[in-house]
């Protein structure tokens, strides 16, 4: 039932995001005032659909202008949704991690990730979207948003195809990039076929920034010790490969929930204030062992 309910949530969250259904059936681009707001996940700025901006094109385009200056809407507003949830835009809300887990569904021989390259997106963040742009300039001195152009499948899913099959004019602009771009696609499709989210794991810069407010933030994961089995079913469970008993709020955790539903003991929680319900819960005990000492 959880799953269902995140299924819900995740295709809700695609369709108010790219909503904007006139861009599809002409191959334009909303430039409404709504174009001013981040959307929480990975979610390109120039699809068709999208009413809103992605957070790492924001942070691009910012410091790749002619002042370098740092956008505190953009960053005030990842500091906010990670510090309300961390990495739950990852599990629930990002289009792009769910077009990955519907890819993860098709029957193929399933690989597992090495772990040592889950800290390769927090070298895409640092070099494509935050050293390069404001670092590697043109002779006016405008740099470009270098992580979009050359990198990210996303925004050829979610804008270079829609746009370049309703648009003429833009298909006969058709270079090189396209082609390297689709190429980058296609092993993004392929790799999620056989690993799970490898995108997400690997390089994507907005869940190394959310990754990083996993142990802080508000929702959290709490995995209760005295229930525990370590049994690994958790583990086998877990989109990105993590053991939520020997770090509840990893900052690999997308907080999908999964292991919530199939933990045999139910000793995996998620939700605000844990730690508060934990602390009462335990206080509660330590009341009643004293009462019964007492006696």
């Amino acid at each position: 039932m959880a799953n269902v309910k995140r299924r819900v949530v995740q295709i809700a969250s695609a369709i108010l995001g790219n909503g904007y259904f006139e861009g599809y059936a002409k191959g334009t681009i909303y430039r409404g005032k709504l174009k001013s707001v981040c959307f929480p996940g990975l979610n390109c700025y120039s699809c068709p659909g999208a009413y809103t901006s992605c957070p790492i094109g924001s942070l691009q385009s910012v410091a790749a202008g002619l002042k370098h200056q740092v956008s505190l809407y953009v960053i005030g507003f990842l500091m906010l949704i990670g510090t309300i949830g961390g990495r739950f835009v990852c599990g629930w809300l990002c289009p792009f991690g769910f077009f990955q887990e519907l890819l993860y569904k098709i029957p193929a021989k399933k690989l597992k990730l090495p772990k040592l390259l889950n800290s390769l997106k927090y070298f895409f963040l640092i070099v494509f979207v935050l050293l390069l742009p404001a670092l590697f300039t043109n002779e006016v001195g405008i740099g470009l948003p270098y992580f979009c152009k050359y990198v990210c499948p996303a925004g050829t899913l979610e804008a270079g195809i829609p746009l370049t099959i309703k648009n003429v004019a833009l298909r006969g602009a058709i270079g090189i990039m396209y082609y390297w771009k689709l190429a980058l696609l296609g092993v993004t499709i392929i790799l999620s076929i056989l690993i799970s989210r490898p995108f997400c794991r690997v390089v994507c810069p907005l869940g190394a920034i959310y990754s990083l407010f996993n142990s802080v933030s508000f929702y959290k994961m709490n995995v209760d010790a005295s229930k525990c089995i370590k049994c690994d079913i958790c583990n086998k469970n877990c989109p990105v490969d993590i053991k939520i008993y020997e770090n509840a709020n990893s900052p690999e955790c997308v907080r999908c929930g999964k292991c919530i539903g199939k933990c045999p003991t139910k000793a995996i929680k998620s939700g605000f204030n844990l730690d508060k319900r934990r602390r009462e819960r335990e206080k509660t005990l330590d009341i009643s062992c004293g009462a019964d000492n007492r006696r």
